[in-house]
């Protein structure tokens, strides 16, 4: 990284000490950046970028009350911390509760095994894409249109709090998506790959098996007949397990989620069962090697690993300082922000169901009607509703796999979801393709995973 990142180190540093007794809580976070977006729609180039940043952010809490201002030019810094701490004065009224964290001074740069994004060249990245594009649209004529965007960043942070804390820190992360629709008459169907890594850009490379393979899912859709609308016993593969976990349960385990809404909270008291006695569900940041793995949050709090769920039973919830004091639980390293110009939000990691003791192949046995359904194209959720869309599926008969379908949707309660889960397999996969959104900050890097799930009394979605 440049020099201009270590010529306001000091400074920072001594800005803090300076106003740190104007209120009860200061922090200050540096960042520069380097990312490269580029777009292709069919073939054709529509982003083509790399760009540098250098900018950061002040967050004053005074009597229980936040002032935030984010700036890119540091000449300003000094009006920009009396901003914020005018702004936290004005509305503080109550009590700052922060959970107690220890003075950290460290640096950590997260360890890669291989290439980083800026070892790259521009046109490297760009042939990378057009070769992907290539094979979308070589697969059949009946590709109507493909999308490849990659994006990559890579962050250099500087954070200094009134506490003392003092901690460098840097990583880099890259992704691609790929997508392909494929058109027969008025049936549409589109099929889609993504990948991130925090490891090397060559995890990125030689993929053209699966890209290959988002074309022909979208053909063979064409010809396929949508699912007969019913409740069914259901058995989804480890991705869609890895989405289920985070949209579906892992959004309402942060702890600003259950804080802001009381009936939430009661609803997610620990001690609840929600599962079978074989559940454990997890989040941590402490995991290495994956997109949602680090050494400190945005707070300057050591990165952990929390169990949610123990043999089917609420244990824990995901924290930044504040909701844990608040709530008089222990933080957990769950504050992030997306860049310096978002304040740090409680947000999921690496977020993963444990894996079972059940062969994964024995999950369809003596299951006389229902659906396997793998991957996903899409989904949404409404506090503890969702939906989900597969991006395969099998009918099940006679405890095996029979014909495909297609047009496949599961929806429901979670928590209801959660006790219906008859069957966990040995299996286990991450999935890396996450980019989770959040308050306005869309795109944080996580990491889910999981192993195969049966599951009693689906909806699913299709042909009435």
């Amino acid at each position: 990284m440049s020099r201009s990142f270590d010529d306001y180190t000091d400074q920072i540093i001594d800005l803090v000490a300076r106003y740190r007794d104007r209120v009860d809580f200061l922090a200050i976070r540096l960042e520069e950046s380097e990312g490269t977006d580029i777009l292709l729609r069919g073939g054709k180039v529509e982003t083509l970028s790399e760009g540098i940043d250098l900018g950061g952010q002040v967050r004053a809490c005074h009597r229980g009350g936040w002032g935030f201002a984010s700036f890119n030019h540091l000449a300003g810094l000094v009006e920009h911390i009396e901003g914020a701490i005018l702004a936290a004065r004005l509305v503080g009224d109550d009590e700052t509760l922060l959970a107690h964290l220890n003075p950290i001074q460290t640096q950590y740069r997260f360890a890669m095994t291989g290439s980083s994004p800026r070892e790259i060249s521009l046109t490297r990245k760009k042939a990378l894409c057009a070769h992907y594009d290539d094979i979308l649209q070589s697969v059949d004529d009946r590709i109507a249109t493909t999308s490849v965007r990659y994006n990559d960043a890579t962050q250099h942070i500087l954070l200094v709090t009134s506490e003392g804390t003092q901690i460098e820190q840097s990583w880099s992360d890259m992704e691609i998506r790929l997508a392909a629709t494929a058109r027969n008459g008025e049936t549409v169907q589109t099929g889609r790959e993504t990948n991130g890594s925090r490891q090397a850009f060559e995890d990125l490379e030689n993929l053209d098996g699966q890209v290959q393979s988002a074309a022909e899912r979208a053909i063979a859709a064409l010809d396929l007949p949508p699912v007969k609308g019913n409740t069914y016993e259901v058995v989804i593969d480890p991705i869609l397990t890895g989405l289920f976990v985070h949209e579906a349960f892992g959004h309402l385990s942060e702890a600003d989620m259950a804080y802001e809404n009381p009936d939430l909270l009661e609803v997610m008291t620990l001690g609840r069962r929600f599962g079978p006695q074989n559940l454990q569900i997890y989040d941590g940041a402490a995991l290495a090697g994956h997109r949602g793995s680090y050494q400190y949050d945005d707070e300057g709090c050591p990165a952990t690993t929390t169990q949610l769920i123990e043999d089917g039973v609420l244990v824990g919830r995901l924290h930044s300082r504040e909701t844990a004091g608040k709530l008089d639980e222990t933080p957990t390293g769950n504050a992030r922000c997306l860049s310096y110009h978002y304040p740090p939000l409680v947000r999921m990691t690496n977020t993963w169901i444990g894996r079972g003791e059940t062969p994964a192949a024995d999950l369809l046995t003596d299951i006389q009607e229902g659906v396997y359904a793998k991957n996903w194209l899409g989904g949404m959720t409404n506090g503890e509703m969702f939906t989900f869309t597969a991006g395969e599926a099998w009918m099940i008969r006679g405890g095996e796999l029979a014909e495909p379908v297609r047009d496949v949707t599961l929806s429901g309660n979670v928590f209801r979801t959660l006790a219906d889960i008859e069957g966990i397999g040995d299996d286990f996969y991450w999935d890396e393709s996450g980019g989770c959104g959040k308050g306005g900050q869309s795109g944080l890097p996580v990491g889910c995973g999981g192993p195969s799930l049966r599951i009693r009394n689906v909806v699913v979605g299709g042909e009435a």
